[in-house]
């Protein structure tokens, strides 16, 4: 007798594929023939119809079945949650369980991945039990599918519990609890997990590098971003272009972009993903002429740029004032590549208007171009380059409108008590206090962090808690006495609407960025460039004090805060102001 697999029906399912008619007239033709309920050829047309992407016709196909087998509900539910239909997916493993079959560990990671791509927290906490209820709470595969579930939906405590209680983690586990802190923002956590995994003799794979070097790169760990990469090579890793754009992103958010430029140049091929990252790494370190000719080569070479590009280019211009080429790349968003701008893109050329000091423009650009309801970062946009160029009743203005369209965002009230200060309006900075007081809200708490041998150190404005502060602050006060001889005098506007006038002073001096400053100096004699990692934007105080320091202390001074870098060099800044 001939086999089932090699008869002339099931040839004709392998011949139609996932093209949709062909695999309909094949179930016509089964159904004609009597094959139609022949369960090994209804498994093959599901699958097939699941992989066409037509989940409607798989429904059908599905619930004209009288009694599905399990084998039947495992390959329908698999296909349905690796293709996506996640919904689809906790529905049949649903009428599974109504029907009395027992899932086994396949079906509970399918539909584990599904409430994890649904964030679907409740109904993955169910299934968990099922998965305790069954036995499987042991399985590899099951638990691994536990710990992105959770990471995923948020709740990093259980996502490391179940890890702990492993039995036998593979690289795949590791990877996706080093991953879940990652994608969580604990870069620290990521990073120390991964030298756990490394003490223990667990060899790191492609996946477990690429999820390193983006905590690298959100942390600011050039070190181990370094070894990453000299590990990548020392193994032969093919740096595809997952690993390849890695590399570019983690050498372009620790400072380092002519490696990130190298990384690039080195890639046997590239997308637009690629070319992207490059673009953003030169933008961020105030590089837009460079930004501005590689988005150009990009569309050279015939690559269409995507929205993701048009803002790294248009924050470039904005950034480095290049208000011409602004101009042009945002015309030819609409015009070339046939996208429509978004609330991102409208924010970039606001910011690139302002900055530049074309106020008019800006708010012309807000009113003509944007038009129905600017969304709140436009405003914000445009309130920062107010208080920039010090336009005052426009800032209050639009702080005050920001206020009735967010009136829970500490940001805006902090904004506007800047700008009532600078106009020396210090009852309404009173009156902006007093409001965020009475709404329990409060700004975020600035800190810096610095690395000296391996180690890092954090400190915050003020901050007395390491064992040399005394030594940090003498060495900080002659550092700063010897910035006022060369000409530094302190911007006591930054901070006269955040503290009391006699704290003004301290509060200046003892900014954490100054601090991490002192420390590096204080602790070492080489000519290596100072690293600096800072959470929030750098206040235009510590900005002009650290041109001076880079200047009496003959260093070269890098500081990364919350919107980009900063190259301190002989007294000026790559920014050139416009940060």
């Amino acid at each position: 007798m001939e086999n089932k697999h090699h008869s002339p029906a099931y040839r004709a399912l392998l011949l139609a594929g996932t093209r949709l008619k062909p695999l309909q007239q094949v179930h016509a033709r089964l159904i004609v023939s009597g094959s139609g309920r022949i369960r090994s050829l209804l498994t093959k047309l599901l699958s097939l119809a699941c992989a066409a992407a037509s989940i409607t016709y798989t429904r059908r196909l599905f619930f004209a079945i009288s009694v599905p087998d399990s084998f039947l509900f495992n390959t329908v539910i698999v296909k349905t949650s690796k293709l996506g239909f996640s919904i689809d997916s906790l529905l049949f493993y649903r009428r599974m369980i109504l029907s009395n079959i027992s899932p086994s560990n396949y079906t509970l990671t399918a539909v584990i991945k599904s409430c994890a791509d649904l964030s679907a927290l409740e109904v993955g906490r169910v299934i968990h039990g099922h998965v305790l209820a069954s036995g499987y709470d042991m399985d590899s595969h099951v638990q691994a599918a536990l710990v992105s579930f959770y990471a995923k939906a948020g709740d990093l405590g259980v996502a490391r519990k179940v890890f702990d209680q492993m039995p036998d983690r593979n690289v795949v586990a590791w990877n996706s609890m080093i991953s879940a802190y990652e994608q969580n923002g604990f870069a620290k956590q990521a990073i120390d997990l991964f030298y756990f995994m490394r003490d223990l003799g667990v060899e790191p794979d492609s996946a477990t590098c690429v999820i390193v070097l983006a905590a690298c790169a959100q942390s600011g760990d050039v070190g181990l971003g370094n070894w990453v990469h000299e590990y990548v090579v020392g193994q032969d890793f093919d740096v595809n272009v997952i690993l390849g754009t890695s590399l570019i992103n983690m050498y372009s958010r620790c400072g380092h972009v002519s490696r990130a430029r190298e990384v690039f140049d080195s890639m046997m091929e590239s997308n637009v993903v690629a070319w992207t990252a490059m673009i953003s790494g030169y933008g961020m370190h105030g590089h837009g002429t460079q930004a501005v000719e590689l988005f150009n080569q990009m569309r050279a070479h015939g690559l269409r740029p995507n929205r993701i590009t048009f803002v790294a280019v248009l924050s470039a211009c904005a950034h480095a004032g290049l208000v011409h080429e602004g101009r042009h790349v945002f015309a030819s968003m609409r015009q070339e590549s046939r996208l429509v701008p978004g609330v991102e893109h409208h924010v970039c050329m606001v910011d690139m208007f302002g900055r530049a000091g074309l106020l008019n423009e800006a708010y012309q650009f807000i009113k003509e171009v944007i038009r129905e309801k600017p969304a709140p970062a436009v405003w914000t946009a445009m309130l920062g380059a107010c208080k920039m160029h010090k336009n005052f009743d426009l800032g209050v203005e639009i702080a005050e409108h920001l206020l009735s369209v967010e009136p829970e965002n500490p940001g805006h009230y902090v904004m506007l008590s800047n700008i009532y200060a600078l106009a020396g309006r210090m009852d309404r900075v009173e009156m902006v206090r007093n409001m965020m007081i009475s709404k329990s809200l409060k700004k975020e708490v600035g800190y810096s962090t610095v690395e000296i041998d391996q180690r890092t150190y954090l400190f915050s404005m003020g901050d007395k808690s390491h064992p040399e502060t005394n030594q940090i602050y003498r060495y900080l006060d002659e550092l700063m006495s010897r910035c006022r001889e060369a000409g530094y005098v302190p911007e006591s506007e930054s901070v006269m609407h955040e503290v009391e006038e006699e704290e003004m002073e301290f509060a200046l001096r003892y900014h954490s960025e100054k601090l991490a400053i002192a420390f590096r100096l204080m602790k070492t004699s080489d000519s290596m460039a100072i690293r600096i990692v800072k959470n929030l934007r750098m206040c235009e105080d510590c900005h002009s004090a650290i041109k001076f320091i880079s200047v009496v202390a003959n260093r070269e001074i890098i500081v990364r805060d919350r919107l980009r870098f900063h190259h301190f060099k002989d007294g000026s800044c790559s920014c050139l102001d416009y940060w």
